[in-house]
């Protein structure tokens, strides 16, 4: 039997399949005079898996560059961490803005 030769006498041909990364999407937070930092890093810590000290490191940054990055993800995971932190900033009473951008 020759190399790519099925048993039945079909050939198979070799295709080289090329995997293509997922784009990321930044999540960000933006500040406002009314969320508390509180509030703010209770959210990185909770919806975000963040680090006590990493998430009072990006509350920071919102705070003084009006905005942070809480975390770089496909699109799907981007949209449902944003919605997330919606839901709870408007249950809370909070007008914290969030974004999602391609990066």
């Amino acid at each position: 039997m020759a190399p790519g030769e099925h048993p039945e006498g079909q050939t198979l041909d070799r295709v080289r399949s090329v995997t293509k990364e997922p784009t990321r999407y930044r999540v960000l937070l933006h500040n406002d005079d009314y969320t508390t930092m509180e509030f703010v890093v209770d959210v990185l810590e909770s919806v975000f898996q963040k680090s006590p000290a990493e998430a009072y490191r990006i509350m920071m940054q919102v705070h003084t560059q009006h905005q942070g990055v809480c975390g770089v993800y496909p699109y799907d995971v981007a949209e449902t961490k944003a919605h997330s932190v919606g839901e709870l900033a408007r249950r809370e009473g909070f007008p914290l803005q969030i974004s999602v951008e391609e990066e």
